[in-house]
């Protein structure tokens, strides 16, 4: 379609550089400022998550092949369950096995993710997505006069004009483009990237179609505190771009970095605060500190709506795949998924498990993880920890008092080996041994002696 609609005529920017020294000094770390404001809460009914691992993720570490792409892919739409909350997945095109993992991954035809792209406000890049027949593609628009003018040698005017003419080119090809506002959170909110949406969306208007925006948090430099001012404040990011753009909440996504540990809590704002779509990357692979994690938002939505169910046996088995076949090691006390995120170490916790599974552990891991709450044994562990462990190891009903004698004979030696000068925990093997060997549960592991 073809249009004389006019983009620029009116383009009356500020061109003055705005690098927001009173918030980042550089020559320390970035200021908050906060001011009173109004701003209420706008959480819509459809919020859901899309993923950038196979792109922001995968630049981050060691190169994924095509096998471990559809492996992943094929576990990311089982553990969404059909549910559509994770709704899209975005890939890399400039590789010839990118594009090979892309075509695999469509011919599983799946629902969900659906898969986009992610190029450079280029014409090149855009025949990329063409090739490949994508319904919709990211395109990098840096936003911070940081971007502007240090890296991309433009003017805000020049900037907006770029922009403008990428996006114009997408809807002539058929192609939602989804704008991805780079360094948002150092950017001049309402002197440049308000202008520049609106000018989007009277573009998408003029060939009868919608725009989608991406706030990106490039720096991880987003706050989630509602009187917390511009750049900086997410509420006011999210809340300015769709109500001052007229911008539709399936339309508003928010990508966030960890760099100041917020990465979670900013993104949980964005939906709050009207955003529909989080950006996420398993685990939160990314660039530096990383990602919004998947997982960590697919908890944050149950908390929302616990009326949806996920397989997380799934993410188990995503786990197993970065961990043994991308030599990725998970941190083990990462939530949800690190080896010892239910895992406890002390006696007076281990007592609490023996007591009530509750008291300790936040919700049933068993029954939603796939994952029983474990005591790892050493010297600090008590009869309590070494009852707790054979119950929980053995699934046992009737369980293990730690008033059982026979256990005394389990404590004696581990307090041996810490006494000998051990410094590991006991492994399970050898608990289990013992265990057996002292008859306090029989070889076939059924009956409690």
């Amino acid at each position: 379609m073809s249009t004389n609609f006019s983009f620029y005529a009116d383009i009356n920017l500020n061109s003055d550089k705005n690098f927001f020294k009173n918030i980042f000094p550089y020559n320390k770390v970035p200021k908050m400022i906060f001011l009173e404001n109004n701003l209420k809460l706008d959480l819509q009914k459809d919020i859901f998550i899309t993923d950038t691992t196979f792109r922001d993720g995968q630049q981050s570490m060691s190169s994924f092949s095509v096998a471990d792409i559809v492996s992943i892919f094929d576990n990311l739409h089982k553990l969404d369950n059909n549910n559509g909350i994770i709704r899209f997945s975005e890939f890399f095109l400039y590789t010839k096995k990118d594009r090979e993992a892309i075509k695999k991954c469509l011919d599983r035809n799946y629902k969900y993710p659906i898969i986009t792209a992610w190029i450079r406000a280029n014409k090149n890049d855009l025949e990329l997505v063409k090739d490949l027949k994508l319904k919709e593609t990211g395109i990098l628009m840096s936003c911070s006069d940081y971007h502007i003018y240090e890296k991309l040698n433009l003017d805000r005017k020049e900037a907006i004009k770029k922009y403008i003419s990428i996006a114009k080119e997408a809807f002539e090809s058929g192609i939602t483009p989804r704008c991805h506002l780079e360094d948002i959170t150092r950017a001049d909110i309402n002197g440049f990237v308000i202008p520049l949406v609106q000018k989007l969306q009277d573009l998408a208007k003029s060939y009868d179609k919608e725009i989608k925006i991406r706030a990106c948090d490039t720096l991880g430099l987003g706050l989630p505190y509602k009187d917390s001012t511009l750049p900086r404040s997410v509420p006011k990011i999210i809340s300015y771009l769709k109500n001052k753009c007229n911008l539709k909440s399936k339309n508003l996504e928010w990508h966030g970095h960890n760099d100041f540990y917020k990465s979670v809590i900013n993104s949980t704002t964005a939906w709050l605060y009207g955003a529909g779509a989080i950006n996420t990357t398993l685990f939160g692979i990314g660039e530096r500190t990383g990602n919004t994690p998947l997982e960590a938002m697919l908890f944050e939505y149950l908390q929302l709506n616990d009326a949806i169910e996920f397989d997380f046996s799934y993410l188990n088995n995503i786990k197993n795949i970065f961990e043994n076949k991308l030599n990725y090691k998970i941190p083990p006390k990462t939530p949800f998924v690190g080896s010892e995120f239910n895992l406890t170490k002390a006696g007076i916790h281990a007592d609490g498990i023996l007591k009530n599974e509750e008291i300790y552990n936040s919700f049933d891991t068993r029954k939603i993880l796939k994952r029983p709450p474990v005591v790892a044994i050493n010297e600090y562990s008590g009869l309590s920890g070494i009852a707790a462990w054979i119950n929980n190891f053995f699934l046992l009903e009737s369980k293990i008092n730690k008033k059982d004698k026979r256990l005394l004979k389990i404590k004696e030696f581990i307090d041996a080996e810490y006494k000998n000068g051990r410094k590991s925990c006991i492994s399970n093997e050898e608990l289990k041994n013992l265990t057996i060997n002292l008859n306090i549960i029989d070889k076939n592991l059924e009956n409690i002696i």
